[in-house]
């Protein structure tokens, strides 16, 4: 945080009262550096990772710019992944809730396209979305964006690492010449130089995260044979004991392979990647973030925007070629004043991108204990089980359903406590609690036999 209140800045007392609300005094650096500009109708290309603050930063300047009165859409922000968009989504709508009528619509592949026609003909002020349905929608004639006077590209290097080059191009050239581009960014290939020429004017750049390595991690890297990786990645975590952490690999088939393995080792672990159907996505990223799942494996590109409370390790299994991907890995952990962990395994011929990684950083890394690799332990012996199980309900917003019509379902006669229900996310038509493993099967016949709100929900248990 900075010593900078929002309250410096001339936003409309609604989304000060807002940010009040939410308990936002002071503005993190990228808020502070990004929003005089932004608010002054600047277009910007901004370096910041997940977690500094910058859909707060964007937020706030779509929003003070927002004509209620109109119907038509005046803002679009397009994300690499539905994970992201719905985050945003979600933030927008926090920061809006002091403004009346603000209709925030999200608009992802991996749904069905007709309940979105339905949604777009009674109108929006905000669409976030990812490129390609945007780009459906367009092509159908379901969505003109002729009104549209901010555009913001969030996480815009994975969107070109994710090929959607040609897509963003098609988007861009529907919208307004006289307009506002907001471009952030973890990194800045020269893809996103070429990008921001080609669809920016003038933009101010920003950079806040400094190529430094994060203070409140430890850093350690360890040397081993290619065979030996999972391996070597099971005696980490049995000698460093996190109780939860995120493992990169390189490849999809990698992060499947080494799921598999930690599962047959005792542990409670999902892979992550781009294979995925979306509600399998939506149930991996749930049973991670409530702690039903004590690991998650992940390529670089699915974890994009993955924010997790409390991370204790980060492992990269795999080495990324890339120097800032390195530290935008590392930087998931350790936040909030916490200390965190990051661990790296590197083969004999991967000692070029340690190399790479110490001079972008600016400091060596440390290598770490011998004995840490030497663990005969099982994951069994440890009994490391995720502490929560997630209750899968069939229904959700749709559904009118709220967190608090399934907590009174679930305590509804004493069957459980508060205590024992943990996050709880609504999704359209899905709802998923996290509840404390002693009671799950007690809290899935509180679903399956009584009633949310005067109706019958089935519900099954994630494991």
């Amino acid at each position: 945080m900075t010593d900078q209140p929002f309250s410096n800045l001339a936003l409309q007392s609604e989304l000060l009262k807002a940010l009040d609300i939410l308990g936002y005094e002071y503005m993190t650096p990228i808020q502070a550096a990004s929003l005089p500009p932004l608010l002054a109708g600047d277009d910007l290309i901004a370096q910041a990772r997940t977690g500094s603050g910058k859909t707060a930063a964007f937020g706030l300047g779509l929003l003070q710019n927002l004509e209620v009165d109109r119907s038509d859409v005046q803002a679009l922000v397009l994300c690499p992944t539905r994970e992201l968009a719905d985050q945003v989504a979600k933030a927008l709508r926090a920061l809006a809730r002091a403004l009346p009528n603000v209709k925030i619509l999200t608009l992802c592949g991996g749904t069905p396209i007709g309940p979105q026609l339905a949604s777009l003909a009674h109108g929006a002020h905000i669409l976030v979305g990812t490129p390609g349905r945007i780009d459906d929608h367009l092509r159908k004639g379901s969505l003109t964006l002729d009104s549209v006077n901010q555009l913001v590209l969030d996480e815009a290097d994975r969107m070109l690492d994710m090929g959607f080059r040609e897509t963003l191009e098609r988007i861009v050239a529907g919208l307004p010449e006289r307009r506002q581009t907001l471009l952030f960014s973890a990194t800045f290939p020269e893809d996103i130089e070429t990008l921001s020429a080609a669809i920016q004017h003038q933009p101010q750049r920003i950079t806040v995260d400094s190529p430094v390595a994060h203070e409140s991690i430890q850093q350690l890297a360890f040397t081993v044979e290619r065979p030996d990786k999972f391996d070597a990645a099971i005696a980490l975590l049995l000698h460093y004991r996190p109780e939860s952490a995120l493992l990169f690999c390189n490849t999809k088939r990698d992060c499947d392979a080494l799921a598999a393995h930690l599962n047959t080792q005792g542990f409670s672990a999902l892979a992550l990647h781009g294979d995925l159907e979306q509600r399998q996505r939506d149930q991996v990223l749930v049973r991670f973030s409530n702690r039903s799942v004590n690991l998650l494996v992940a390529t670089d590109v699915a974890s994009r925007g993955l924010d997790v409370a409390g991370l204790d390790a980060v492992i990269s299994v795999d080495p990324t070629p890339d120097a800032e991907i390195h530290l935008h890995r590392i930087g998931r952990t350790g936040r909030a004043g916490e200390s965190g962990l990051a661990l790296s395994l590197f083969t004999p011929q991967e000692t070029h991108r340690r190399e790479r990684i110490e001079t972008y950083q600016g400091s060596a890394l440390v290598d770490g204990p011998p004995e840490a690799l030497e663990s005969t332990l099982r994951a069994n012996d440890l009994k490391q089980y995720a502490p929560m199980v997630t209750l899968d309900i069939d229904g959700g917003r749709k559904q009118k359903l709220r967190p608090g019509d399934v907590v009174g379902a679930l305590t509804r006669g004493g069957a459980l406590t508060q205590e024992q229900i943990g996050k709880i996310d609504v999704f359209d038509t899905a709802t998923y609690v996290a509840v404390h493993n002693k009671v799950a099967k007690q809290a899935l016949k509180q679903i399956q036999e009584g009633r949310i709100k005067g109706k019958r929900f089935r519900a099954r248990l994630l494991r």
